[in-house]
């Protein structure tokens, strides 16, 4: 099965086992995890429990939806924007430059296009309608972050991929050219040429695996984004660790942090943040606006699909934090947003602006980026 991606080999292997987070067979965390993020009183998921779309694991109704299309032609005034297209994909739009991370437009979170947690709703725009983007970050190779059907799609582009020690096994096999991967292992920089981007890798605590026999086989990451005025992290899946204070204090400070929230379980608290753990993260993070990610689009936990939204809005306050919450396809800066609409409610489903109020009344400079060159 061609979405199982390949194991590296080569001159790929080679470097991966040189990594000081390689031990014999595969990848491992490196830090001692915290007491407390796991409870060993409460029995892993079953199958079965991870399947079922019982409870109120999905939404009963669509989403609002925004087009934001319309928005993507002019560059934001503040420099730094962010639209946010189910799940971990976000289009960063940063000084000029367009990142797109953890592409997935797939139906589903799974390497069958027949079974497996399936999407609440379709992404706000189609592939084909997405604008030309100059980089793509892909954290770790699980299937909620690493889509097959969306890869193959990319294929057709010439955009380079950012992403972690091993990953680019799949993405080779996928039919991306070897010169447009780029992987990185821990606090490795990757400069895109002729302009002022740059991608540095950084810690997380989680696992990777797309079959049986693969655990760890690659590499996972955390990813910031920076550009010649700002800097953006981004969480892909992670645990709670010390290392964001460390993370703050060599690639800080951060003007937006993308942090995961959903598809938490007390069984596994220590590889997913979950709302609590996320506000303790982005504190350790120097506290930037928080943009929640891995949420509201997969059922891939037993908690109900709007307790992480509704969670972050309890516990903010207390953190001092500001909330970024934009609808889906609503292209926001962060700077220019100072409260949350809770939107997901059924009560607020209908009130779905024409298009983003966070943009300016006049179009500023239009990029000068061609269309997403897929064919």
């Amino acid at each position: 099965m061609k979405s199982l991606g390949k194991r590296a080999d080569g001159l790929r292997l080679e470097r991966m086992r040189a990594s000081p987070r390689w031990a014999e067979t595969g990848f491992r965390n490196v830090r001692p995890i915290p007491a407390g993020l796991r409870d060993p009183t409460v029995p892993m998921p079953s199958i079965r429990e991870f399947l079922s779309r019982g409870g109120r694991r999905v939404p009963d109704a669509p989403f609002p939806v925004l087009d934001p299309r319309a928005a993507w032609l002019r560059q934001p005034d503040s420099g730094l924007r962010a639209t946010w297209l189910g799940h971990s994909t976000v289009l960063i739009e940063i000084d000029g430059y367009r990142v797109l991370t953890d592409p997935v437009w797939g139906p589903r979170a799974s390497p069958s296009v027949l079974v497996g947690p399936k999407r609440f709703q379709p992404a706000p725009v189609t592939l084909r309608d997405m604008p030309a983007v100059d980089l793509v970050v892909i954290s770790h190779d699980h299937y909620d972050h690493l889509d097959y059907p969306t890869i193959k799609v990319l294929a057709k582009s010439k955009v380079p991929f950012v992403t972690s020690l091993g990953v680019g096994a799949h993405l080779q096999a996928w039919g991306i050219q070897p010169e447009r991967i780029h992987e990185l292992d821990w606090w490795e920089d990757f400069k895109l040429a002729g302009t002022g981007l740059q991608i540095t890798a950084a810690p997380s605590q989680h696992f990777s695996g797309r079959g049986l026999k693969d655990r760890n086989a690659t590499l996972w990451s955390s990813m910031v984004i920076r550009g010649p005025r700002h800097a953006v992290f981004f969480s892909g899946d992670t645990g709670l660790t010390g290392e964001y204070a460390t993370i703050r204090e060599r690639l800080g400070p951060f003007d937006l942090v993308m942090l995961e929230v959903g598809a938490f379980h007390p069984a596994w608290g220590d590889i997913h943040l979950g709302p609590d753990n996320a506000l303790e993260a982005a504190a350790l993070l120097g506290n930037a606006p928080l943009l929640p990610v891995h949420w509201g689009t997969f059922a891939l936990a037993m908690h109900s699909w709007d307790q992480p939204p509704e969670r972050l809005l309890e516990l903010a306050p207390k953190f001092g934090t500001r909330l970024v919450m934009p609808r889906l396809g609503e292209a926001v800066q962060p700077v220019q947003v100072d409260s949350v609409t809770p939107w997901w409610r059924r009560g607020h489903r209908e009130e779905v602006p024409k298009e983003s109020t966070s943009e300016p009344d006049q179009p500023s400079t239009a990029y000068p980026q061609a269309p997403w060159p897929l064919d």
